[in-house]
């Protein structure tokens, strides 16, 4: 019994193990016939399709399909690649986009926020009111606060460092931005001039700044 080429599979897909060092002209024939004899088991299904036991480049890969096409009715949906490495590029891509759309994205809130009340939000928060001491925000994307900040706040909960705190009136316990803390001093400056300001994280710290055009160019939003 020749095992160079072996199917196998279930109702979703299809796994086909390839012999490693056979000369790929010499495998093709023997897939041409492998399918050929099991083409009555594809009928016209529709089905994605890996490969296993052999590494193949995108023309031997091609080479494969138009044989299965031309042996088989069996249409195939997609090819699923089994390396590792690609799977956790793909997936730290989807992540990013993920976040990405995360942040462009934000949830309303109108009114002041009391001491001891909590918001949390899977996007970015826009709280247009006060938070006040003792209140507390959460987000995995931006906190922008139209009034005064004066409670605690988590931006970038998941990690995002690119995330940011904006308010009108900016004077919080305690700012958070992914995994850096940054607390306000015990004693603050009295008479101090209030102005949007907006917290970013650079090179491992937090810096508050003044709002304007030239610090959001600075900065990754």
């Amino acid at each position: 019994m020749n095992n160079s080429v072996i199917i196998k599979g279930n109702k979703y897909g299809i796994v086909v193990v390839l012999d490693a060092v056979m000369d790929f002209n010499e495998l093709k024939e023997k897939i041409a016939e492998k399918f050929r004899d099991s083409a009555k088991f594809f009928d016209k299904a529709q089905m994605a399709i890996s490969f296993e036991g052999r590494k193949l480049n995108n023309d031997e890969q091609r080479e494969i399909l138009n044989i299965i096409a031309e042996e088989t009715e069996l249409h195939v949906v997609c090819v699923i690649d089994n390396d590792p490495q690609k799977e956790e590029v793909f997936k730290k891509a989807l992540d990013e986009k993920l976040m990405e759309l995360s942040n462009t994205t934000g949830q309303f809130y109108k009114g002041n926020l009391r001491s001891g009340q909590v918001l949390e939000s899977e996007t970015s928060i826009i709280v247009i009111g006060d938070v006040n001491p003792g209140a507390r925000l959460v987000s995995k994307g931006n906190i922008i606060v139209l009034g005064s900040l004066k409670g605690t706040v988590f931006a970038g909960a998941t990690g995002n460092t690119n995330s940011f705190v904006m308010a009108l009136e900016m004077n919080p316990v305690q700012i958070r931005i992914a995994d850096t803390i940054a607390r306000s001093p015990d004693k603050p400056v009295k008479d101090a001039v209030k102005e949007t300001k907006i917290a970013f994280l650079e090179n491992g710290n937090i810096y508050i700044e003044p709002l304007s055009k030239e610090v959001l160019n600075d900065i990754n939003i």
